[in-house]
């Protein structure tokens, strides 16, 4: 008999350890210890309470019973109160009492006569010896009489208790080491945020288009996307990839972000051509002066000067309407600029002497010219030139061309850039972002369900027709989700209303040049059909944009003329 009930008693030890081992979530967790140690103790009820970090207070965490659960029946105790429970907590003593003296008036709530209810609450204690709470099992008191020995009973519970609070903890560390990355993949999306005005709230926005579009994919019953569906696992790894979307933006400098004019770099460069031209007018006058001290006319002197400083005057405005990047820079503009660059001024300090050593090792790759010197009023030099340093990055996946210098500062490369104000080198270290992203995303050891998170993140700039980078994949080498967080990072930058360079398109506007990109294959088409034809664009426009960006009847006429019909 003996053996028989031991044999009962570990199988049903074990079932519970199953039982438990694949729940993952902790609320849910807690009701499956109480209902699984109720019924594995043959009590008549369970109820349990936890200690909740987050309000200082002892709260219940389930109620058990033979017919079904019971909620918000349980009081909630401070835990500095001297209630019956926190004292065991406190002083980690177990006690078979009568319910009514431990929680008075719930014998009734439990179908329970509280005459004959007793209840043996034993603390939940981790491996710390913290208490995180407290588990009681209620019992008829006739049927606990009858059984005049209750040590087996109660230290079978002891065990049981002591199995549930490891659990119990083990999950609690698990969802606080969820809750910590969690919040640090929030953090540094602000923080990248943070460190600029151009990329305003875009990482924090992203995110919520993306989990949007998604919703929309998984609720389709027909069509394309009828199928698709996101398991909990793989929509954990969305949300990380779409909050770390443009984490490598950590490592581009900021005064490349914020280039506004071409000869920008931490200061903007103008202000050096401006005193050149200063010198030459000086310079000028310095010749008036001469001449008029040599006995020449005074009044054609006059004239001389005049036109001199207009014609340095309009040069520079020419040079300074250059660095702006508002227009494209054709032949005869880019004649001009050189000709312009080609007059001199004279230099007679040493312009290697209260510099950087990094600036003075670019200065001495060519000998240093005895002063004073004639320079270019505009010029390319060897010390403009950066050098890259560090590997390649077409030696690892990425088909992006990587320049040959990590940057060129010449001048009149600067002011030749033909549209906007970002050279060949500032250009790719902008575009680079993407990479590193990728590159510190895969270098992180992820648990398996999140592997797919570099992908799906560093995605966003590929096109479906391949001539996206930095891998140039095509569509079909793309994930869903991918392909989902590309679309939502080219709408919230299309609607952005915080981008100090630019004013945001209305909401018609944004979704005509994404129709555009459908059809040129950059983006997947019919995830942006989905994304017009469910609503998701209009739902977001309303709830995230200010209510003038929003013409809603214009969207609602392009939604038509696109999809050929109404919005699910």
């Amino acid at each position: 008999q003996a053996m028989n009930m031991m044999e009962s008693t570990i199988s049903r030890f074990v079932s519970l350890i199953n039982s438990l081992a694949g729940e993952q979530d902790y609320d849910k967790l807690i009701e499956r210890i109480t209902k699984e140690t109720m019924d594995i103790s043959g009590a008549d009820g369970a109820f349990t309470y936890i200690v909740r970090e987050n309000t200082g207070k002892l709260q219940p965490g389930s109620v058990q019973t033979r017919a079904e659960p019971i909620k918000d029946i349980l009081p909630v105790y401070e835990l500095q109160s001297d209630a019956k429970l926190v004292a065991l907590l406190r002083e980690d003593r177990r006690v078979v009492a009568p319910l009514e003296s431990i929680v008075p008036g719930l014998g009734p709530s439990l179908g329970i006569d509280p005459a004959f209810a007793r209840v043996i609450a034993q603390p939940l204690r981790n491996r710390m010896q913290e208490g995180i709470g407290v588990l009681c099992l209620l019992y008829d008191g006739r049927r606990m009489a009858e059984e005049t020995d209750q040590s087996g009973r109660l230290a079978f519970i002891e065990a049981l208790s002591g199995f549930a609070a490891v659990t119990l903890e083990g999950r609690k560390m698990l969802r606080m080491q969820k809750d910590l990355l969690a919040s640090f993949v929030k953090l540094l999306a602000g923080a990248i945020d943070a460190k600029s005005p151009y990329t305003g709230g875009h990482c924090q926005r992203v995110p919520i288009l993306t989990k949007l579009l998604a919703r929309k994919a998984c609720e389709a019953e027909r069509g394309p996307f009828a199928d698709f569906r996101l398991s909990a696992e793989e929509w954990e790894a969305l949300h990380m990839a779409s909050w770390l979307h443009d984490c490598g933006k950590v490592t581009t400098p900021e005064y490349v972000v914020d280039k506004a004019t071409r000869l920008e770099t931490i200061y903007n460069r103008i202000h050096e051509i401006r005193t050149r031209f200063e010198v030459l007018k000086r310079d000028v006058h310095i010749r008036y002066w001469k001449r008029i001290a040599a006995g020449e006319q005074r009044e054609p002197l006059d004239h001389w000067l005049a036109e001199e400083w207009l014609r340095l005057d309009q040069q520079f405005l020419f040079v300074a309407e250059c660095n702006l990047g508002d227009g494209e820079l054709n032949r005869d503009r880019m004649q001009r600029l050189h000709e312009i660059a080609a007059q001199t001024w004279e230099r007679t300090l040493d312009d290697r002497i209260g510099i950087s050593w990094e600036e003075l090792q670019r200065k001495e790759r060519l000998p240093a010219a005895p002063l004073p010197v004639e320079e270019p009023l505009l010029a390319d030099r060897a010390d403009h030139l950066l050098f890259r340093t560090g590997d390649s990055h077409e030696d690892h996946e990425f088909s992006m061309k990587t320049p040959q210098y990590l940057y060129n500062r010449g001048e009149i490369h600067n002011l030749a850039v033909v549209r906007g104000t970002l050279t060949e080198e500032e250009r790719f270290v902008i575009n680079e972002h993407i990479v590193q992203t990728i590159l510190m995303l895969k270098s992180l050891p992820y648990p398996h369900h999140l592997k797919a998170v570099p992908d799906i993140a560093g995605s966003h700039h590929e096109k479906m027709d391949g001539s996206g980078y930095p891998r140039g994949i095509h569509g079909e080498e793309m994930s869903i989700p991918a392909r989902i967080v590309a679309i939502a990072d080219i709408f919230e930058a299309l609607t952005a209303v915080d981008r100090p360079y630019k004013k945001p398109k209305m909401l018609s506007e944004a979704l005509i040049i994404m129709k555009k990109m459908a059809d040129d294959g950059h983006i997947d088409r019919e995830l942006f059909h989905l994304f017009l034809e469910s609503g998701a664009a209009l739902e977001y426009g309303h709830t995230y944009l200010p209510a003038e960006q929003v013409d809603e009847v214009q969207t609602m006429a392009l939604i038509k003329s696109i999809t050929g019909g109404g919005m699910r």
